[in-house]
């Protein structure tokens, strides 16, 4: 019977990665991502229309690119293990952002335990898109636990999954896409149509990262202490309810996890939308946000896990197997591209 080839080389990498982003966080300097950010917005500049074509193209554009890197770099390391663990450790840890996004929210914590509202809304923008001038504590609360429960998925399942499942392009492929939809994929008059591509892509490529988040939070519930029956009811009754295809997945099951009640009244600039209640706890308070931190650490370290057993198991790709008797004559280190 034939069986897929592993490929330990990359989940060593995928490993390393995750240990660097669990005890360093971000980049500080020279972050790759704000090196993709810098390259994106030369190139609107130069392509920008108010049409879905350009928006299409700048987008094919960069995620073309980003895709095409990280698949030379997975041909060019094939028979070099240790050079591709060090090269898939480092792209991991510069497309990993689940330590960041806990640590941002704790300082939230700690601007609202310590009554700063001041600091805390200026804060916010690096957690959520909403207008932070005319919110209470209360409203940044909500904002706090709804931004950890989507970007759980965003910032590290979603990169993982595509990691586990396509390797250096896959992982570098999925930040450029969800980078592109954050700097084009708003609603607004400038990208209501060059930000057509890049906001429908990134429903597309988190669909199934979502599914899984919210599953990961259902199991990893009781062991955060949260309820994972809770979880069940809250994703199963409100996941479809809101407006995203794939928001509403993370936010209900974790709302459910928690006992907790998000949704409501959201404003952007000029944009507002009201939110259907996810979850029929109470309204989240300040101390839940610690709670929600370590509810999302427990999900995204549990996707670590599957990405490296996946890669482990099964690292060549779709129809490129060895037969049983030559596994052991196999290369190691040979991944799809």
């Amino acid at each position: 019977m034939p069986r897929p080839a592993p490929d330990p080389a990359t989940a060593l990498g995928l490993a390393l990665g995750v240990l660097a982003d669990v005890a360093l966080a971000d980049p500080r300097r020279g972050h790759p991502v704000a090196g993709f950010g810098t390259v994106a917005a030369a190139a609107e500049r130069r392509l920008w229309r108010d049409s879905r074509p350009a928006g299409a193209g700048h987008w094919a554009l960069l995620v073309g690119g980003t895709t095409a890197m990280g698949a030379a770099a997975d041909r060019s390391t094939r028979q070099r293990p240790v050079l591709r663990t060090v090269t898939t450790a480092a792209a991991t840890w510069a497309v990993l952002g689940g330590t960041s996004l806990g640590r941002t929210a704790g300082r939230m914590h700690d601007a609202l335990a310590a009554g700063d509202l001041d600091a805390a809304r200026a804060m916010l923008p690096s957690l959520a898109g909403r207008d932070p001038s005319a919110l209470d504590e209360a409203g940044l609360v909500r904002a706090t636990v709804e931004s950890v429960a989507e970007n759980t998925a965003d910032a590290a399942v979603a990169p993982l999954f595509w990691a586990a499942l396509a390797g250096l392009p896959g992982l570098l492929g999925y930040r450029a896409v969800n980078t592109l939809d954050a700097m084009v994929g708003h609603r607004s008059p400038r990208y209501a149509r060059f930000g057509w591509a890049a906001a429908r892509a990134d429903d597309v490529a988190n669909w199934v990262p979502a599914r899984l988040t919210a599953a990961l939070t259902v199991a990893c519930a009781a062991p955060a202490g949260g309820s994972a029956a809770g979880a069940w009811r809250a994703l199963r009754r409100d996941g479809a309810a809101h407006p995203s295809p794939n928001a509403g997945r993370c936010e209900a099951s974790l709302a459910g996890a928690l006992g907790l009640r998000l949704g409501g009244r959201n404003v952007y600039g000029s944009r507002v939308e009201d939110r259907p209640a996810l979850g029929n706890g109470r309204a989240p308070a300040t101390a839940d946000i610690p709670r929600a931190v370590r509810l999302s650490r427990a999900v995204w370290l549990a996707a670590a896990g599957l990405a490296v057993a996946v890669r482990a198991v099964r690292g060549r790709g779709a129809g490129r197997y060895r037969p049983a008797a030559a596994g052991h004559r196999a290369a190691t280190g040979a991944a799809r591209t």
